[in-house]
């Protein structure tokens, strides 16, 4: 692969980012939708459903259909869910990535870029709860240039602003789907601090977990 080049936000990177961004998003809604049949209240109801139609109905094909019918719908919240946070992105900070993350001293936003192509992107701000904090925030890379280093380069990146800024940590938020992100933050000597369901209706009925991950950077975090 050619030469992976991290610079900052350009204005016409926006298309390139909105893109990169719902297709990265757009990618959980099938381990989403796995993780909600994985959760005993789902399976619960699933099964009261067909014994219940089972019994009633003396027909295999009804409860068979209800379930089908019930695992749709279900699919179709997951991807409600995730388009909602899409459109809500795209509307708020990607909308307005210079005014949001360039014009701040402490702010900031990140491209990868491969022959001339946005391939990743990455970007942090302070964190609300935590003033002496900054927030990792649109990391995301293209599957095509997944495996390559590009996500750890990016990472590396905030994590340099952030110390060069005087800050003491570095703190991100990630799902309990993103296992890969995972797996990098902790590679990268992240340490997961706290996990709550998120608030909203929707994520509390499939239960979908967010992980927070900590690098504090007076220990150093890990180099590779």
């Amino acid at each position: 692969m050619a030469a992976v080049q991290i610079r900052r936000f350009r204005d016409d990177d926006a298309e390139a980012v909105k893109e990169i961004f719902t297709l990265g998003m757009s990618e959980h809604v099938p381990s989403s939708f796995l993780h909600l049949l994985k959760q005993p209240p789902t399976q619960m109801l699933l099964m009261c459903v067909f014994c219940a139609l089972m019994t009633s109905s003396r027909s295999f094909l009804l409860p068979v259909l209800a379930v089908t019918l019930l695992l749709a719908g279900a699919r179709q919240l997951v991807a409600y869910i995730f388009n909602s946070y899409i459109d809500a992105s795209l509307r708020m900070d990607l909308n307005d990535i210079g005014g949001v993350y360039m014009r701040a001293r402490d702010s900031c936003f990140w491209v990868a870029e491969v022959d001339g192509r946005v391939v990743g992107t990455a970007a942090c701000l302070p964190n609300q709860d935590a003033p002496a904090c900054l927030e990792l925030k649109r990391m995301s890379v293209r599957r095509s240039h997944r495996g390559a280093g590009i996500a750890t380069a990016l990472c590396r990146t905030v994590a340099d602003f952030t110390r060069d800024r005087g800050y003491a940590a570095v703190v991100l938020f990630t799902s309990v789907v993103q296992t890969d992100a995972q797996r990098l933050y902790e590679r990268l000597g992240y340490e997961k601090t706290r996990e709550f369901v998120v608030p909203e209706l929707a994520a509390k009925i499939t239960n979908f977990t967010l992980f927070e991950y900590r690098l504090d950077l007076q220990k150093g975090g890990k180099s590779e």
